[in-house]
């Protein structure tokens, strides 16, 4: 889709920022930024990073047109100068992140941006724009598939979508967390998804009898016919289904599937399945619909349900009960005038908001090609042989990381200097890479009750430096006080 990629899709504080930065002569100092979450989204265990693709071409194309400058102009905020300077920017960042289909946890950087502090502040609202939803939409897509459990899932949702951008957005991070299809067939031209579709009970409305609609359907559609059952009565509706069926045979070709929409899903399923079964049309599939989530299809699945395939809408598009990611983007470290680094980190009285300095990254560690254990260190310090993690939850435990473990560093780089330095796999690969990614974790991580910590933790000397300037800075104030 044409987007409007435009650098004013910010917050205005942004450019109040960076204009006081400008007008201060501080734009062009150095500074790094980092974006992590700090709870993980539906109380779950796991989380599955999306959008980056987006956030590629959004910078890929950075410019602020005249158009765009009129509009700032007449908002009688910022001089001519500063507007001059807006209209030659040209991004010169460094950006690390980790690829689509990650798997990350809390306090870990999914984006670490390097480089000139006008340039990075600007960049703040519209990175979380572009990175937090499909991450949010991919996570949820990701639990429906794993309580699927191998059955096949579509994306049903965009009628209850959050607008045209929020569909196309949520198809494409759906598909990343695993569905098979969407319904969305501007979706399916525009990133190349397989869509697939029944009909609405309006069809069968249109017609006299439900059997006439499904046999003049019967003559329409040539392949894979689906028939919604439950437009009057769900028991009736597979009645004619199977009459349809056994006319197909007739002439060489299957009822592809019927689709339940309503009612007691997994009573109709295992009663459809036998009426099915006993006309000879075993083959013939099951499909679900109706507000489905991954409880909902979990629970189905224990009540021993014959489903073969889930339709998943509004849940799935809008994140159900998990409004948002609660990403954010902070300030880490910037350079003084003299050229040092100085550490930056956000204090709060809620220790889990209190916000990491430093130049991050994340480091996972393997044992038998399994993740055990993820580290959080600074690249601006030496990293040790045999590195000590500081359990994030738990300061008080630790764990040293054998050298006999494999590891990988999770935050790959992405531009450099301004210039793209990456190539954004197909999405195909992307799907294929998240599911690989996940497969490798334990299912404790993945149950959706009460599921078990993944061990994420600081590097030792990191994290006690990082307490010495949190002590630093509140005793200062203490003293001021």
């Amino acid at each position: 889709m044409d987007l409007p990629l435009s650098p004013l899709l910010t917050d205005l504080y942004q450019l109040n920022m960076a204009y006081g930065y400008f007008k201060l002569g501080m734009h062009d100092r150095p500074a790094v930024f980092h974006h992590f979450f700090r709870r993980p989204p539906f109380a779950g265990g796991f989380t599955m990073t999306a959008g980056l693709e987006s956030l590629i071409d959004f910078l890929k194309s950075y410019r602020f047109t005249e158009t765009d400058l009129s509009y700032l102009k007449s908002l009688a905020l910022f001089d001519d100068k500063f507007l001059n300077y807006l209209k030659n920017l040209k991004i010169t960042l460094d950006i690390d992140a980790m690829p689509e289909g990650s798997i990350v946890f809390p306090s870990e950087p999914i984006v670490r941006v390097t480089g000139p502090l006008l340039q990075a502040q600007l960049l703040e609202t519209t990175l979380l724009n572009l990175l937090n939803f499909p991450t949010l939409i991919a996570t949820k897509a990701a639990r429906v598939t794993l309580a699927a459990k191998g059955d096949k899932t579509v994306e049903f949702g965009l009628r209850r979508a959050q607008g045209i951008d929020g569909a196309m957005t949520a198809s494409r991070a759906a598909f990343v967390g695993g569905i098979n299809a969407t319904s969305n067939v501007l979706a399916g031209k525009a990133y190349g998804i397989p869509v697939q579709g029944t009909q609405a009970h309006s069809w069968v409305l249109a017609f006299e009898e439900e059997l006439e609609s499904f046999m003049a359907l019967k003559e329409v559609c040539q392949d894979k016919l689906t028939l919604l059952v439950d437009t009057f009565d769900t028991r009736e509706g597979v009645r004619n289904a199977i009459q349809v069926g056994k006319q197909l045979k007739k002439e060489g070709r299957e009822l592809f599937a019927i689709r339940l929409d309503s009612g007691d899903l997994a009573a109709l399923s295992i009663w459809a399945r036998n009426e099915l079964d006993a006309a000879g049309m075993q083959s013939t599939q099951i499909l679900a619909s109706n507000e489905l989530d991954e409880w909902i299809i979990s629970d189905l699945k224990s009540q021993g349900a014959k489903i073969d395939a889930w339709g998943v809408g509004t849940r799935l598009v809008t994140g159900g009960n998990q409004g948002a990611l609660e990403g954010v983007y902070k300030l880490s470290a910037i350079q003084n005038e003299k050229g040092k680094w100085d550490y930056r980190f956000k204090l709060s009285e809620q220790l889990h908001k209190i916000s990491n300095p430093g130049f991050l990254q994340v480091r996972r560690y393997y044992k038998d090609k399994k993740p055990i254990a993820d580290l959080i260190y600074d690249e601006w310090t030496t990293l040790e042989e045999q590195p000590i993690l500081c359990d994030l939850v738990d300061p008080t435990k630790t764990k040293k990381l054998s050298k006999t473990l494999t590891s990988v560093d999770l935050l790959q780089p992405i531009f450099r200097a301004g210039e793209c330095v990456y190539t954004s796999p197909p999405l195909q690969e992307i799907q294929k890479t998240g599911k690989n990614n996940l497969a490798e974790f334990p299912s404790e991580i993945k149950r959706f009750i009460n599921p078990d910590l993944y061990l994420v933790g600081f590097e030792k000397n990191y994290h006690e430096h990082r307490l010495s300037l949190i002590r630093d800075i509140r005793s200062k104030r203490m003293e001021m006080a």
